[in-house]
């Protein structure tokens, strides 16, 4: 039996872009850009292994995956999908509870910035099942989503990054996709895997990041890291929307620099692929320390998030540094 919990929450309309704009933002009229990438669609998946695709965003090909699950379970039934009390605590615990009965939970959490109340049960109960009863009971078919990162006006309670908090908590696994292709394959993993599994989903790329997706279900790996880009002088590390500012890193370091960058998506955060990133015993050869560009430590801002982002051009910087050290 599958079961889907549901939040939904109404999303904050809010204003204001960058301190260059702050004024301009306040008129009703005023629009911005939140996009800090350009989304590249990856190639169309070969029919004769995946079946048909259709075009599907993001959020699209997570529904097509939830879809597919569904579909499969003999005793699917649109009574299964429910919303609940605005209690994330309460979510996950009763996704836990359906999860040691045997059967597949998928709770939903809206927003990432949201699943603070549910840490405990995450933590302490879902990490914890299997060890704790001696492999007796476990709820390793729970899978948690939610929407996650920034979008441009998010602020304080709707941009957040937390998979550091749970990258820590042995007993979960914590995925986050970078495209539609991935996000029903890692997610019919995530469902099928049988430990808990956090799942992310950048919601910038939900509309933002269209491409051909096969309409059947299929998997893609967890805990295997991608080489999207071959290079020699710089690696460049990254999961979700950042690997497509990454991209655009690697281009402008070879086309400014003449430096080539290999660029590998994570996918996995937790366990991650430390074979992928370290095949060639790094930490033993490194001319350079490692550059981790990330936001600042402050709360999300609202206005002032452009600045607060790792862009490309903080990524870029920083390749320059670690090339003249």
């Amino acid at each position: 039996m599958a079961a889907i919990v549901r939040l939904l929450l109404a999303r904050a309309a809010v204003s204001g872009s960058s301190a260059r704009l702050a004024r301009a933002a306040m008129s009703p009229t005023a629009r911005r850009s939140v996009a800090h990438f350009t989304f590249v669609p990856e190639p169309e998946p070969d029919p004769a292994q995946y079946g048909p695709t259709q075009k599907m965003n993001l959020f699209q090909s997570i529904t097509s995956g939830l879809d597919n699950v569904l579909a499969n379970d003999p005793t699917a039934g649109k009574e299964r999908v429910f919303n609940t009390p605005l209690c994330e605590q309460g979510i996950v615990g009763f996704g836990i509870g359906i999860a040691v009965t045997g059967a597949t939970a998928i709770a939903e959490i809206q927003f990432a910035d949201y699943i603070f109340p549910a840490f405990d049960q995450i933590v302490n109960e879902a990490a914890k099942y299997r060890y704790r009863s001696g492999n007796l009971f476990d709820c390793g078919s729970l899978t948690i989503r939610a929407p996650w990162g920034c979008v441009g006006h998010g602020s304080l309670y709707h941009s957040q990054c937390p998979e550091a908090f749970f990258s820590h908590i042995p007993g979960v696994k914590v995925v986050i996709p970078r495209s539609p292709i991935q996000a029903k394959g890692l997610l019919l993993s995530c469902i099928q895997d049988k430990n808990p599994c956090i799942f992310f989903e950048p919601k910038i790329l939900y509309r933002a990041a269209v491409e051909q997706v096969p309409v059947e279900a299929y998997q893609i790996p967890l805990s295997q890291a991608e080489i999207l880009e071959e290079g020699n002088d710089v690696t460049l590390v990254a999961w979700g929307t950042q690997v497509h500012v990454m991209r655009e890193v690697a281009s402008m370091a070879q086309e400014k620099l003449g430096v080539s960058c290999e660029v590998i998506d994570l996918k996995t955060i937790l366990p991650w692929d430390s074979e992928t990133v370290c095949k060639e015993e790094c930490f033993l050869h490194l001319e350079a320390p490692i550059s981790r560009v990330c936001g600042y430590d402050t709360p999300f801002p609202h206005i002032f998030e452009p600045f607060y982002i790792p862009d490309k051009w903080k990524c870029f910087d920083a390749v320059r540094i670690m090339i003249n050290y």
